[in-house]
């Protein structure tokens, strides 16, 4: 398993006064900003509305940040914690960014699957560091681990060239359980750092149940024709979730983008599991 830490290299001229500060702060606590960077053209942000920021500073008064992965009151993920999540480096397989002993364009775990996106990459192997800074995140409603996980992504892979970035659409009645929906939150950290489009394209349908403790086979069954368009969908697509597991449910988006007008789509997550 080819999974390292830290990434080393610079970032290409054009993208170093926007990852200087992040490539700074995770240089100091074991990770750095990833070796190959693409060139892009740049797009215009939305423009989002993040008032809610005002008040942090009143919140971190009345109830201190606690480390999402081991409770440790003073910031969101704390420095022991930190350099124990650990990045996914190349080699990896080309399609879908498992990683191996020697870069593959299909690994044992895609080959002989009929894939509706170009690339998967993800920023950290989920283990049980990662799995607890996500459980914390969506489960306990630590929105503050949001800002995080992207500032990860960002410092460990490279930009898409895409047109827009799209969520994997959330379970209403989950969403409102947990009282926000991680992946949307994720998306729209990305567009705004990454300086890309964040839309809405997809929307999941009623009655599908959710994916985990599935095994792999029927985790497949559950998500097909569980998603559908809500728009004409730009042609190249940056889709992010919050972990990828068997990639069933990003498959099952990446065909209803396809089906909607996509004829590219990347894939981008905080995490992944790595058998």
């Amino acid at each position: 398993m080819a999974c390292r830490r830290p990434l080393h290299g610079a970032p290409r001229a054009e993208h170093a006064s926007q990852r200087h500060g992040l490539a700074a702060s995770f240089e100091g606590r074991g990770i750095s900003a990833g070796a190959s960077r693409t060139r892009y053209e740049r797009v215009t942000p939305p423009s989002r509305p993040r008032s809610y920021r005002r008040f942090v500073p009143l919140l971190d008064a009345v109830l201190p940040r606690r480390c999402g992965v081991c409770g440790a009151i003073g910031s969101s993920l704390c420095d022991l914690c930190r350099p124990r999540l650990v990045l996914i480096a190349a080699p990896w397989c080309e399609r879908c960014g498992a990683p191996g002993p020697w870069p593959v364009r299909r690994c044992a775990e895609c080959a002989g699957r009929r894939l509706a996106f170009a690339t998967a990459r993800a920023a950290v192997v989920y283990d049980d560091t990662a799995r607890r800074f996500v459980a914390a995140w969506k489960e306990r409603a630590r929105r503050d681990l949001t800002a995080v996980a992207a500032e990860v992504v960002v410092a460990a892979l490279a930009r898409p060239s895409s047109d827009a970035i799209a969520p994997v659409p959330p379970d209403r009645d989950r969403s409102l359980k947990r009282g926000h929906a991680t992946a949307a939150e994720l998306a729209r950290e990305l567009a705004e750092s990454w300086e890309i489009p964040s839309l809405d394209l997809l929307e999941r349908r009623p009655g599908i149940g959710p994916q985990r403790g599935l095994p792999r086979a029927r985790r497949r069954s559950n998500v097909v024709r569980a998603f559908r368009p809500r728009r004409t969908s730009p042609r190249r697509v940056c889709l992010v979730d919050d972990v990828y597991t068997t990639g069933s449910t990003v498959t099952a988006c990446a065909t209803e983008l396809r089906r909607a007008g996509a004829r590219h789509v990347d894939v981008v997550c905080f995490a992944r599991a790595v058998r």
